[in-house]
């Protein structure tokens, strides 16, 4: 591998024992030098202590290579030790010893043993360094981890792992140049295959097996069964919803898992989590009966409705038809949010098809249900105009109660085309139940009801040349007002009858005169041009005076006439006040 060719930064320090190996290799020819000898203890002084290397040869070594880490002196006269010649006599006789240079050589010689045999060292790992980190083996001696060694993938914070102590195998070993590379990751995989190929004796589908969180994902965690590691998808984590992995599980958490699928040849293996437990939709009907109030967690929002999680793994739907009894919902995002807890009623339970339908607006009694109780046909009602159609008006009778009145059953004496012509919105207005509809929750009203059809007999006194002193203005349009003559009897008032002078509003009581009666469309039409001066005028008041008869008073007739006259004089002339005004 590219990585065992790495050097280790520590080489500097390391070659000044690649040059103590070369010397060894010309002083051993020079009798001893660059060997190491066995010698004995004779003296230990304040600051050295004395070796016989035999040969009446004698060194001298510093007190301070025999030192422990305490700094208690660890050998006394007689002892034997290992030392390193370092020179041969010199003019006062003794020869120059080294104990510290033996040690480090002996554990360089152990540690090639150990490579040589492929054995396993253990090492502390010291500091980062480029490229890797510093390990400290036997005997102190440095070695170099090359990054890519670490661990079977690449590890991002490598600080973490200074002062841990692990086993290691040793992939390159050069004793002259004091150069030696490790691995970790050689025996992970090492360890890793013998795993795998445990694991993969004993994998069957269906079996339950215990792993742990290897990587998270987006679509799912990957989790390792013993060498060999096996997708869990995130719909396999959980009966309810789960929107990330990381919602459920962190690295190196242990998880208990399904096996649901798994290829010898590709050894891919499928895992379920979910599945090692009892799907909840499989008690759901007995759990929630219809009728029964349940509270639950808006989980998300739809054009349609709201999804309400009732418990882990089970889900019911409020649609928007099902979230007000009074009010028209455009979108659900207008009474909930997600998050919110709420109350609702079970409607409807599939467990197969794993659907509950829910219900807001049945914690409220059924408007419909009251007005019913209240109510029946030929009742008297009294409301505002909700809206207005083509066709009719829309009166609130009760709250999530509206009633309608069709448009051919708003007067007797008026065909009314656009109701919208006589009604605003807001109106007050009263009216007749004509029928109830219990299937479709219809009402449908009458306001011409309120009064007998005038057609049956009343519109006999209200002919051509009738004058109406006090006709009270319903409405005003572009092509006329209506008015009303009577009790459930109204006329219209196109523009062209109404002088230019004249400004008339709703609400107002104006003078005009029956300009004509249609009985077969049941119009009645009025005039304010001149009202009681047309021939018809004239013609019904002669005619009145012709059935009085024998039963008029003198005083009658000259009453009708003063009247006739008073209707036929010109306007008198604006006094000078008036004009001033």
């Amino acid at each position: 591998m590219a990585d065992t060719q790495t050097a280790t930064p520590d080489q500097g320090p390391l070659s000044g024992f690649a040059a103590l190996f070369e010397a060894s290799e010309e002083t051993t020819q020079l009798g001893g030098e660059g060997e190491i000898v066995s010698g004995t203890v004779v003296q230990v002084t304040r600051d050295s202590v004395v070796v016989d290397i035999g040969g009446k040869s004698e060194g001298v070594i510093p007190r301070d290579e025999f030192l422990d880490a305490h700094g208690v002196l660890t050998v006394k006269p007689g002892d034997r030790v290992d030392v390193f010649v370092e020179s041969r006599e010199s003019d006062d006789g003794l020869i120059s010893l080294s104990k510290e240079k033996a040690d480090k050589m002996k554990v360089w010689d152990e540690i090639s043993s150990a490579c040589e045999r492929d054995e396993i060292i253990e090492g502390t790992i010291s500091q980062r360094v480029k490229g890797g980190l510093s390990v400290t083996i036997r005997g102190g001696v440095k070695a170099f981890l090359p990054g890519s060694q670490v661990d079977l993938r690449p590890i991002r914070n490598l600080e973490k792992l200074i002062g841990q102590t692990y086993e290691f195998k040793v992939i390159k070993f050069n004793k002259k140049r004091g150069n030696i590379v490790l691995s970790r990751r050689a025996l992970l995989e090492r360890e890793r295959d013998e795993m795998k190929a445990k694991t993969l004796q004993t994998l069957e589908e269906g079996m339950v097996v215990t792993g742990t969180i290897k990587n998270l994902t987006e679509y799912g965690a990957f989790v390792d069964l013993g060498g060999i590691d096996g997708l869990l998808h995130i719909t396999d984590m959980s009966w309810g919803r789960v929107n990330h992995p990381g919602e459920v599980f962190k690295v190196g958490d242990e998880v208990t898992v399904k096996v649901l699928k798994y290829n010898a040849e590709t050894e891919r293996v499928s895992l379920g989590l979910k599945q090692t437990q009892e799907d909840p939709w499989n008690h759901a009907e007995e759990a929630y009966p219809l009728g029964k109030r349940v509270r639950g967690k808006v989980m998300s929002l739809t054009d349609y409705g709201a999804f309400i999680e009732l418990e882990p793994g089970v889900e019911g739907l409020i649609h928007v038809s099902e979230m007000s009894w009074t009010k028209k919902i455009k979108h659900p995002s207008k009474l909930l949010e997600i998050g919110q807890e709420v109350e609702c009623q079970v409607l409807e339970v599939d467990s197969k098809a794993k659907r509950i339908s829910l219900g807001l607006k049945q914690l409220e009694p059924d408007p419909w249900t009251l007005f019913t109780d209240k109510y029946k046909p030929g009742d008297k009602i009294a409301g505002k105009v909700r809206s207005i159609t083509d066709y009719g008006v829309f009166i609130g009778i009760e709250e999530g109660v509206d009633g309608m009145v069709h448009k051919t059953d708003l007067s007797w004496t008026v065909k009314i085309n656009n109701p919208a012509d006589v009604y605003n919105k807001g109106d007050e207005v009263e009216a007749i139940i004509l029928s109830i509809n219990h299937d479709e929750k219809k009402v449908s009203l009458g306001v011409k009801q309120l009064f007998d059809d005038p057609w049956l007999g009343q519109m006999d006194q209200y002919k051509p040349g009738t004058v109406v002193d006090d006709a009270l203005v319903l409405s005003v349009a572009d092509f006329g007002a209506f008015v009303r003559i009577a009790d459930g009897i109204e006329g219209l008032i196109p523009t062209s009858e109404i002088p230019p002078s004249a400004h008339i509003a709703k609400g107002e009581r104006v003078k005009a005169e029956i300009s004509n009666v249609d009985a077969i469309d049941r119009r009645v039409t009025l005039t304010m041009r001149n009202p009681g001066e047309s021939a018809e005028a004239e013609q019904l008041m002669a005619l009145r005076r012709e059935q009085q008869g024998k039963g008029a008073t003198l005083g009658d007739v000259l009453k009708e006439k003063l009247e006739s006259m008073k209707r036929s004089a010109p306007p008198p002339p604006p006094s000078a006040d008036t004009e001033n005004k």
